[in-house]
């Protein structure tokens, strides 16, 4: 059908610039570029004109960018890649961050949520699970509740829901910490040195969030600056630990009970290092980004069989192919998604996140790049390799017509980008997940 269209090359030029993203934004309109005039800023001739009706598909084409695997997955691999780029700059440099922040104290951290019941985990290879029997990792079991009908399914909702405030929360008292451990106070600590960092959330099998962070310790103006001499790995550790088990939020009172959200016991903090750690794993600048930013394109669909995408009506779960305490997490979110006191959770927009409302990574200011300094980076060179010597202006009109391809263009669209490496695998294992 293509082929008889007569476009086949046009149309094979067009889909390759979608870097293999097969839900596009197709867009109509049209956009007008101008020579300008350096010296005086005059508008000249018409250098380039296009009309999204002249194209072969009769739209404009545009990646959709969706960062979920499961949704997309070559949006998603070049959105690990660009996590990739950004967590591996603040801990080597570049990408305008100088190299000496490889010199500074970091460390990589996970926070675990607390226990809202028994699960089928994992022990270890001598113990079995509470219910008697050695899972194996494929097991569909993991993180199931050994009694879905006593697991508290609230305090989970609840704690994913509050997740990012607690880590809010943490933050602030991390350079409190830091501060008392320097002998400073908190407002002399500004002047000797600042706290960054760069985090993402990943799904338990359990349906609960935890969080994987790169935390930094460097001068008062970020890595531009040498950390003071009283800086040390050891020092950030000992504080990360201090503050991890005191910090808290207070929630809600639902039905009388007063909820308080903390992070769980397990506790996992390592120095980052470029030589052997830990009985011989490497915990490595890029083993640490590689692991990151693998967890930025997964959400709960991927460890716990939810759902990728909202719901509109609870019904909708009737038909949905999802592990039964995936459907009595949405069930609980849903339900307390209409109580007056959480309407400001939106619960019910996040039920398919089973609750969880806050970013799925995010960074300090001074951490190092942007997610969207890399964008602007890759698209500039992309216009670079088409555009014209001369400088230019322009006008653009274009609005939304859909998404998505036919299912031709979908077969050749994906035919045309090769399947996303698995290059920069970590080599090692952090705290147990179940």
């Amino acid at each position: 059908m293509l082929a008889s269209l007569g476009t086949m090359p046009e149309l094979a030029r067009q889909l390759s610039g979608l870097g293999g993203c097969t839900h596009p934004v197709r867009l109509d309109g049209h956009r007008t570029e101008y020579a300008v005039d350096r010296t005086t800023g005059e508008i000249g001739r018409v250098v380039r004109h296009l009309d999204s009706t002249a194209l072969p598909v009769g739209q404009l084409l545009v990646r959709c960018n969706n960062r979920r695997a499961t949704r997309c997955a070559a949006c998603a691999e070049a959105y690990r890649r660009d996590t990739y780029h950004l967590i591996t700059a603040g801990l080597c440099g570049g990408k305008g961050t100088p190299e000496r922040v490889a010199t500074h104290p970091r460390v990589f951290a996970t926070f675990t949520a607390p226990g809202f019941g028994p699960v089928h985990n994992r022990p270890s290879s001598e113990r079995p699970c509470r219910c008697g029997l050695r899972h194996d990792d494929q097991d569909p079991v993991l993180g199931t509740p050994l009694n879905p009908d006593t697991y508290d399914y609230e305090a989970a909702v609840l704690w994913n829901a509050h997740a990012g405030a607690l880590w809010r929360r943490f933050s602030i008292y991390l350079r409190r910490q830091v501060a008392k451990r320097a002998g400073l106070t908190q407002r002399a600590f500004r002047d000797h040195a600042r706290i960054s960092f760069a985090k993402v959330a990943e799904y338990q099998k359990r349906g609960a969030v935890h969080f994987h962070a790169v935390i930094r310790l460097d001068g008062p103006g970020g890595g531009d600056c040498p950390p003071p001499s009283w800086a040390s790995a050891e020092l950030l550790t000992d504080a990360v630990r201090a503050v991890a088990v005191t910090a808290q939020v207070d929630g809600q009172v639902i039905d009388e009970r007063a909820h308080i959200f903390v992070f769980g016991r397990q506790l996992d903090v390592r120095t980052i290092r470029s030589a052997d750690f830990d009985g011989g794993q490497e915990l490595t600048e890029r083993a640490v980004a590689a692991y990151i930013a693998k967890y930025a394109t997964k959400g709960a669909e991927t460890a716990t069989g939810t759902l990728d995408r909202p719901i509109r009506f609870l019904a909708e779960l009737a038909q949905a192919r999802i592990t039964d305490h995936a459907r009595r997490m949405i069930r609980t979110a849903w339900t307390l998604g209409a109580r007056p006191e959480l309407a400001d959770l939106r619960l019910r927009a996040r039920a398919h996140m089973l609750g969880f409302r806050g970013h799925f990574s995010t960074k300090s200011r001074r951490y190092s790049t942007t997610l969207g300094a890399l964008r602007d980076a890759r698209a500039e060179w992309r216009r670079a390799q088409t555009a014209s010597a001369i400088p230019q202006d322009g006008e653009t009109t274009l609005v939304l017509a859909g998404t998505g391809l036919s299912r031709a263009e979908a077969w050749l669209a994906a035919s045309l980008e090769p399947a996303p490496g698995t290059e920069g695998e970590p080599t090692w294992t952090p705290v147990a997940t179940n």
